[in-house]
């Protein structure tokens, strides 16, 4: 599974393998600030694209917005993850398939999860 996120403050492998999320099978791409947002997402063609809202120099509902009018082909899974749950729900209501908070980014059930054993 290809992921891509946008967050500018967090480690995203760091969070999902904390919450229990092999990442051994996923390609993470992250990228750091939202210049060339929609260049990434066709360079990259992520099966899961991830948009923090508060980003520089735009935000996640804006790089949403433009992806959803552009001809670039859509990921099949847009997470909203901001720390702030309205701004996740803005982005759901715009088109992204859901919200969480990006701290409870490893509790959506299509990560692939460890099985504990060593």
């Amino acid at each position: 599974m290809r992921v891509l996120a946008f967050e500018d403050h967090y480690d995203i492998e760091a969070i999902l393998v904390a919450g229990g999320v092999q990442t051994d099978d996923l390609v993470i791409e992250q990228r750091w600030n939202s210049s060339d947002a929609l260049d990434w997402i066709r360079r990259f063609a992520p099966d899961v694209l991830l948009l923090d809202h508060f980003m520089p120099p735009r935000t996640g509902y804006e790089v949403l917005r433009s992806l959803l009018s552009s001809d670039a082909v859509r990921p099949s899974r847009i997470v909203a993850m901001s720390s702030a749950s309205e701004k996740n729900h803005a982005m759901v209501a715009l088109g992204a398939d859901e919200g969480v908070v990006k701290f409870d980014l490893a509790s959506l059930s299509f990560w692939p999860k460890t099985t504990g054993e060593i």
